[in-house]
Parts: structure tokens; sequence; C-alpha cells
């Protein structure tokens, strides 16, 4: 979340960056990619990075993944689990598929390296990627 001065006081919006950044390194609970760093789990999607209220110990469930079912432009979904590999529900993997992307959980540093490939191929690849 990041915080606003608005006309009624502050005001909390989503955190967003636009664009698909190269993630530079991960660890101490978060991310660094476009020379800055944040704290937490993120979403790398077509339309940008998007800050994802998400840990290692809550399960993954479809509404864990609302923003990406919601995009457009993503054939291949990497999910970074956190720091052991954990399976998605059924329900979320058939989500997925039905709006036409593949997805693929591993390991975060896994999930990320995967990533970096992948976007440098400049595939339609978008990540959801848990902190460690």
């Amino acid at each position: 979340m990041v915080f606003g001065f608005g006309d009624k006081g502050i005001v909390i919006r989503d955190a967003h960056f636009p664009g698909q950044p190269v993630i530079d390194s991960y660890g101490n609970g978060g991310f660094r990619f476009a020379d800055m760093s944040h704290r937490g789990s993120l979403l790398f999607l077509p339309s940008g990075v998007y800050g994802w209220e998400q840990t290692e110990d809550q399960p993954l469930t479809l509404a864990s993944f609302e923003r990406v079912l919601a995009e457009t432009g993503i054939e291949f979904l990497i999910i970074g689990t956190g720091r052991q590999l954990r399976l998605i529900d059924p329900t979320v993997r058939a989500a997925l598929k039905e709006r036409g992307i593949a997805s693929d959980p591993m390991g975060t540093g896994a999930a990320l390296r995967t990533y970096n490939i992948m976007l440098a191929e400049q595939r339609p690849v978008a990540a959801a990627l848990i902190a460690v």
C-alpha cells in the first residue's frame, strides 16, 4: 500500500510500478528491481508490478490470484511459493488454464530466475512471488 494525502486526509491506494522490470535480487523479506527495493511479496504483470498481500504461511487460493486473473497478455505464470515448493490448489490451476495461462509453481529463487530468462526471451510471462 502507498499512503498519500488527499482532500479528506490520508488516502491508501495500491502500489504500482509500470512495466515489467528484471528482478535484480531477493531476500531479507523483499526484492530489488529497477534500482528500487520493495519489502513484501510482489506480482510482476504485463501492466506493471504490484504489491501482493501473500506470505508463505497463507494458502494460495483463487482470491490470491484475482489481479492475475483480471490481467490480459499472460501465457505463463511463474509462481514463487517461498523457500519451499508448494503446489497450488487445483481450482486455481483450472481458473488460470481457463484463461489460457499455464502455471508453474517453484521456490521463489528459482521462480525469479525463470521469470528473468523468459522476460529476456520476450515471452508473455508474469510472476507471483512470495517474499523470503
